[in-house]
C-alpha cells in the first residue's frame, strides 16, 4: 500500500533559480538574519516536505496545540515544535508581514520568511511538555533555553539551489524516496531511525521487522548531535559495510535524514514516524529508548506514547520491539519473548556502550557488532 504525507499533501516550499534570483533581487534592502544549524535544518525540511504539513515555523496557535496535545490545530498529530527563535532586538523591530531573508553561518542566503505573526515562548513550560524536564543538563533542554523565546512565524520560501548538503548521492528528498518505493516496487516499507552505527540489536529488529514487509529503509539522522556522538561520516562507512555483507541488496536502501536530534525522547519517536511517513515509509521501529538521552525517560516510554495519537488516523504503523540482547544459550540474537536463557546469559547491547569501549581504545566484541564494523570504529577512535 502507498501511504498519503502528513497532512494529506507533501509540500514544496522550493522556488524555481529564475523564481528565487527574482525575488532576492525585490529583497535587496529587505532584513537579513543569520540562522543556528538546528534552524537550518527545518528550513530545510520544510521546504523539501519532510515536515510537512508545515509551510514555515509554527505561529502561537499552533506552537501552544503542539506543546500541551501533540496536534497541530487541525488534528494532526505532531510532537516537536517547529520554531523560529530570533534575538531580542530582531523580534523589537520586526512587523508583520515583513519578509526577511534567512542566512546560513557563510552569509549564503537560505530562505525567504514572510512574517504572519511574532510572539513569545513559555521555554519552562516548553522544556517540562517537550523534554519531561526542565534541567538543562539535558542537551535538548540546553538548545530551548539557548535559543530564548523570541520567536517569528511564517511560511518560507526555499530560495538556495545548491544546499551544501552531507553525503548529496545519499540526500533523497521525501519524493525521491517515494518514486524509488514505486521504482523498486514496495507496497510497504519499514523505516529505522538511527544515529549510530548499527550494531547487533539494531541489525536483529531491523531484519524481524523486513520479514513482514517489502522493503527497508536505513534512514541515520545525520544532521546535528551531540559532541560525542559518533560522527556521520563513520556512521555512513559502516551502514555500507553492513549493506554490502549482511542485508539483502534487494529489499535495503540507504538514504539520510538531515534533520537536528532534539534528544525528546517519547516526543520525538513520535516526531521521527511523521517524517518517515512523509518519506513514503508505511512502518516504523520503535526500540526501547528511541531518541533518549541519560536517564530522563522510562523504559518503552517512547512506545507507550503512541497510545495517546489515533494510530488509524495517523496510519504509519510503529512496530515496537523488546530490547534484544546477545543470548549465550542459543548463540544469536534474541528478546525475552524467544529465548528461555537466564539473565546471566544475556549480553545487552547499546551505542553507549560501545562509544564507552571505543574511548578506551577496545575493540568491541563480536556480540556487540560485525567485525568489519569494529575495525572501522576503532580505526576512528585511534585517530582522535
Amino acid at each position: 500500500m502507498s501511504i498519503k504525507p502528513h497532512g494529506g499533501t507533501l509540500v514544496d516550499r522550493r522556488l524555481s533559480a529564475e523564481a528565487a534570483t527574482s525575488l532576492l533581487s525585490d529583497l535587496a534592502q529587505a532584513p537579513r538574519l543569520q540562522v543556528s544549524e538546528r534552524v537550518l535544518s527545518d528550513i530545510y525540511l520544510i521546504a523539501i516536505g519532510g515536515l510537512s504539513p508545515l509551510r514555515g515555523f509554527m505561529d502561537r496557535a499552533s506552537y501552544e496545540s503542539v506543546v500541551e496535545t501533540m496536534h497541530l490545530p487541525g488534528g494532526e498529530a505532531f510532537s516537536i515544535p517547529i520554531t523560529l527563535p530570533v534575538p531580542l532586538d530582531v523580534y523589537q523591530r520586526v512587523d508583520r508581514d515583513e519578509r526577511i531573508v534567512l542566512l546560513d553561518a557563510h552569509g549564503a542566503e537560505q530562505a525567504v520568511l514572510t512574517v504572519s505573526e511574532k510572539y513569545e515562548r513559555d521555554l519552562a513550560n516548553e522544556a517540562r511538555k517537550v523534554y519531561r524536564t526542565d534541567d538543562e543538563g539535558h542537551p535538548g533542554v540546553a538548545k530551548v533555553y539557548e535559543a530564548g523565546p523570541y520567536t517569528l512565524a511564517g511560511e518560507i520560501d526555499y530560495v538556495q539551489q545548491n544546499p551544501a548538503l552531507q553525503f548529496p548521492d545519499y540526500n533523497l528528498t521525501p519524493a525521491q524516496t517515494r518514486a524509488l518505493f514505486e521504482e523498486k516496487g514496495w507496497q510497504t516499507v519499514v523505516a529505522f531511525q538511527t544515529r549510530n552505527p548499527i550494531h547487533r540489536a539494531h541489525e536483529y529488529i531491523t531484519k524481524c521487522a523486513l520479514e513482514i514487509v517489502d522493503g527497508l529503509l536505513i534512514h541515520p539522522l545525520v544532521g546535528e548531535t551531540k559532541a560525542d556522538d559518533i560522527p556521520a561520516d563513520v556512521r555512513m562507512d559502516c551502514y555500507h559495510i553492513l549493506m554490502e555483507s549482511y542485508y539483502p541488496s534487494a529489499r535495503t536502501a540507504l538514504s539520510v535524514l538531515p534533520a537536528a536530534m532534539r534528544y525528546a525522547g517519547p516526543r520525538e519517536a513520535i516526531f521521527h514516524a511523521i517524517m518517515r511517513k512523509n518519506y513514503g515509509c508505511t512502518h516504523f521501529i520503535i526500540g526501547r529508548d528511541h531518541a533518549g538521552v541519560g536517564s530522563y525517560y522510562g523504559t518503552y516510554d517512547a512506545q507507550k506514547i503512541f497510545d495517546d495519537i489515533d494510530l488509524d488516523k495517523f496510519e504509519l504503523q510503529p512496530l515496537m520491539f523488546e530490547h534484544s540482547f546477545w543470548c549465550k544459550l542459543t548463540g544469536g540474537m534474541a528478546t525475552s519473548k524467544t529465548s528461555p536463557s537466564t539473565p546471566e546469559q544475556r549480553v545487552f547491547l547499546s551505542g553507549t556502550k560501545v562509544r564507552a569501549l571505543l574511548r578506551e581504545g577496545t575493540m568491541p566484541p563480536a556480540e556487540f557488532t560485525r567485525p568489519e564494523v569494529a575495525e572501522r570504529l576503532i580505526q576512528w577512535a585511534r585517530e582522535l
